[in-house]
């Protein structure tokens, strides 16, 4: 590639148009996320958060609008998009009389792919989960669940992840665990598509945030061209107290690791403070 030559968004949306019924979900959406980052797409219930998912995973079918994944057009290439992508929903779906590494295995058998215990041990090393690969799921955490279905759609090595609200109904410290896990997604190059109603969420994980408000991008930018929008902030001294959130997370401690490794690291820096 030439220094003039600039790749393609691995996810392209224009004009997106989506009504049931009465209500317009979708009234005319446009966004791009460029390949191997995280986009989040930030809005409360009923913003069009889910619509936006459905359409990209051809699970629905948008009134008017284009939108492509991995280069191919969701309406008239849906099989291309779906060999492109992996969707994991506000709820794991695993199976929970097998165990973590058998639901793993069964997944790559599926897929028709060569060596599916392998793939089930490199997923659980990278995941954390080696230490609780022949417990059955019913056993696991939340969090370890969400880790695991996350695992299991990178079977098969999708370039494409779209993950819908993943951290619903976890606690703090399982949230935490899946936050890590996204963002080892963008370190081994998946590009992935967040929608949330969490603003810690958003910031923390994102490159670029998009704001959905009554089925229409009000803003998007990266963190820092988003908080320029709001007048220079006014430097006070004041004592910093915990949040809650501080406070479970240090009296939980080690009592809080539930089994899954990894889970007494405390929150890592965002996204922003790494570069």
């Amino acid at each position: 590639m030439t220094a003039t030559q600039v790749p393609s968004p691995t996810i392209q949306v224009q004009g997106l148009q989506k009504s049931y019924k009465k209500v317009k979900a979708l009234r005319g959406v446009d966004f791009d996320i460029a390949r191997g980052s995280i986009f989040a797409l930030l809005g409360s219930n009923g913003a069009g958060k889910t619509t936006v998912v459905n359409i990209l995973s051809t699970l629905l079918k948008a009134d008017a609008g284009t939108a492509s994944v991995n280069g191919f057009d969701v309406a008239t290439q849906a099989a291309n998009v779906r060999e492109s992508i992996s969707l994991t929903g506000q709820f794991a779906a695993v199976d929970e009389i097998l165990s973590g590494r058998e639901n793993l295995v069964l997944v790559a058998r599926l897929r028709h792919l060569k060596d599916p215990g392998r793939i089930a041990d490199d997923l659980l090393e990278r995941f954390g989960l080696t230490d609780a690969a022949a417990r059955k799921v019913s056993a696991y955490s939340g969090g370890m669940r969400r880790r695991l279905d996350i695992a299991m759609s990178l079977i098969g090595n999708p370039p494409v992840i779209l993950l819908d609200e993943p951290t619903t109904g976890l606690d703090p410290q399982a949230r935490i665990e899946v936050w890590q896990a996204v963002e080892e997604l963008a370190e081994h190059g998946t590009t992935v598509l967040l929608t949330t109603q969490n603003l810690g969420e958003a910031e923390r994980l994102a490159d670029r945030i998009a704001i959905l408000h009554d089925g229409r991008i009000i803003v998007n930018g990266t963190l820092a061209e988003l908080k320029q929008l709001l007048p220079p902030a006014k430097v006070e001294y004041v004592e910093k107290q915990p949040t809650l959130e501080d406070i479970f997370l240090a009296v939980v401690g080690d009592h809080g690791k539930g089994g899954a490794a990894g889970n007494d690291r405390g929150p890592a820096p965002t996204r922003e403070e790494q570069r």
